[in-house]
């Protein structure tokens, strides 16, 4: 081999050196770099879950803090006797007999960061009163669940029994907030409560009655004829027992209390003496009756007058409407 040869040999060996030994210092610098972005991705995939508990603790915070706000009380006894109190409230309000209804305590039961309590109320009323409890308890402010709510007839034609239970919880521990005013958001008079009105109109838990053939106008048994011979039916013996709508037309059912039946009128027919105008849904004090409300009625015109038969009276109760009472309906058929 020249001396040239050997010269570029050296050189060719030398840069084989050198690759080889770059590739190995590379090879150890780059190992615990890695490392190091290896952990640095973990330490900001760790910073983030952090954040992200932080801001779920503050939400979480925050919504039992509301809570807590609408809670009876922080203590059990104390909020067991608060929500008793304001069942036996609610239940006045309603028009229900407080006598009717019993009211047994309910739990605690231990869940995560609370205790449940409440109240199993079993009672009897009428359907209108006992829509208008569940209603208000519905709507309470207070923090709470109506649970197993259970609606069925009663022993009285216009009763129903009606169980359930209102449930409410105690925070433990409960955190530190501002006093609020428990004012409930609707009332009976809000349009909310009043478009429940249609279970009352409907009443499907009254028990069937077979749909009878109606009287013509003059034919025996229609109210306001001649008698059947041997039979003297006065308006006394015609009871309104049913203002339901169907299809959007009212109809009129009125139970005939002598012969046993029930005879079926719309708007145009012949009762009472006078022509039926109207069925009226608005909900009214009872005539005669202190505290006790009507939620519908019949509106018969005799003469240049309108007279009102309510729900569950009988042809014989009729009573004269004045212009104030109308109707915004009856009171444009009026001018």
């Amino acid at each position: 081999m020249t001396k040239r040869e050997k010269i570029l040999a050296g050189l060719v060996g030398g840069v084989i050196t050198l690759l080889l030994a770059g590739f190995g210092l590379r090879a150890i610098w780059m190992k615990p770099l890695k490392e190091l972005d290896h952990k640095t991705a973990a330490l900001r995939e760790k910073l983030d879950k952090v954040r992200a508990e932080r801001r779920a603790f503050f939400v979480a915070e925050d919504t039992v803090k509301k809570f807590e706000q609408r809670a009876f009380s922080d203590e059990l006894d104390e909020a067991s006797a608060k929500s008793g109190e304001m069942l036996t409230k609610t239940i006045l309000q309603s028009g229900l007999p407080e006598s009717e209804f019993t009211r047994l305590p309910v739990g605690p039961r231990k869940l995560a960061g609370a205790s449940e309590i409440g109240w199993g109320v079993q009672g009897e009323g009428k359907l209108q009163r006992v829509i208008d409890l569940v209603f208000l308890l519905q709507e309470s402010p207070y923090i709470h669940r109506v649970d197993g709510l259970v609606v069925s007839p009663g022993d009285t034609p216009g009763y129903v029994r009606v169980r359930f239970r209102y449930l409410t919880l105690v925070m433990e521990p409960a955190p530190a907030v501002d006093p609020i005013d428990h004012k409930p958001k609707y009332t009976l008079e809000s349009p909310e409560r009043l478009i429940y009105n249609t279970i009352v109109t409907r009443d499907i838990l009254r028990p069937y009655i077979k749909r009878q053939l109606v009287p013509q106008p003059g034919a025996p048994g229609h109210p306001g004829t001649s008698p059947t011979p041997g039979i003297a039916p006065g308006p006394e013996s015609f009871r309104i027992v049913s203002l339901t709508e169907w299809m959007g037309e009212p109809e009129i059912h009125v139970r005939d209390l002598t012969n046993q039946r029930t005879l079926r009128y719309k708007p145009g027919d012949n009762l009472a003496g006078g022509n039926i105008v109207m069925v009226d849904y608005r909900r009214m004090p009872m005539p005669g009756t202190i505290g006790l409300e009507s939620y519908s009625r019949v509106i018969v015109k005799i003469g240049s007058d309108f007279w009102a038969i309510e729900h569950g009276k009988t042809l014989a109760e009729k009573h004269k409407l004045p212009p104030t009472d109308w109707p915004e309906q009856l009171a444009k058929l009026g001018k």
